[in-house]
């Protein structure tokens, strides 16, 4: 799959009007939609059918968005990029989208260009090679080749987005990676807005420093952020 293909994706929203504009936008755009009007519905089609990315508004009936999709990751163990759709400004509320297992969100109102290419990217990432080596900071290991994270005896599984940030920060250790290094390896040329590596990062930190267990990411307040073992510091 490259970024050109046409993909197949599941729009899980209940507000018609959106939900037919994102449609008719992206079907212009060659691609192939299914639409879900509440949480029920979009998790039946999610987990019958194979899509290449799946919209997800958080505010569903039935059946909340974010229910859903920590279903969708846990109980169906499906790793369809899921893209959140959201009203909310709390960055609290992004977070908890993403530790649910979204890969990335987006605020409405939004344009939807911009919907595009973040499916687009989601797809890219979700589907291009990796580099076979095996990352070890301390005792948190990543072996690319089988996208498989742990830390002791503990497997740990990250979105794309949080798993791309982890990754390179492990490569550069203990190197410091300043904050737009790290945005661009992810967003490229075009990030989104300023919360969102903060909200990422959230995700990387919650998941691989367990109870007990000394952080291995440190920030550098105005500067960005280091991998080190607690041996190293």
């Amino acid at each position: 799959m490259t970024s050109s293909s046409p993909l197949h994706i599941l729009v899980i929203e209940d507000n018609p009007d959106l939900a037919a504009n994102v449609c008719d936008f992206l079907e212009a755009k060659g691609h192939t939609v299914d639409v879900a009007g509440d949480g029920l519905t979009g998790l039946h089609l999610a987990v019958t059918q194979n899509y290449d990315a799946i919209v997800l508004d958080i505010v569903l009936p039935g059946m909340d968005g974010l229910t859903l999709c920590r279903k969708f990751r846990e109980e169906a163990m499906r790793t369809t990029p899921v893209l959140m759709l959201t009203a909310r400004d709390a960055l609290d509320d992004r977070v908890a989208g993403l530790e649910c297992g979204a890969d990335d969100y987006v605020l409405k109102p939004f344009a939807l260009r911009e919907l595009e290419a973040r499916l687009k990217a989601l797809v890219r990432r979700a589907s291009s090679a990796v580099t076979p080596s095996v990352l070890r900071v301390g005792d948190l290991e990543y072996d690319p080749a089988l996208i498989r994270v742990r830390r002791g005896t503990r497997t740990i599984t990250l979105p794309p987005i949080p798993l791309k940030l982890l990754e390179t920060l492990m490569r550069a250790a203990p190197r410091v990676v300043r904050r737009e290094e790290l945005e661009r390896a992810v967003w490229g040329d075009a990030p989104p807005d300023s919360d969102a590596l903060r909200a990422h990062l959230h995700v990387v930190r919650a998941a691989i420093d367990g109870a007990g267990e000394p952080p291995l990411i440190h920030t550098l307040r105005g500067v960005g952020y280091r991998m080190m073992a607690p041996d190293a510091l």
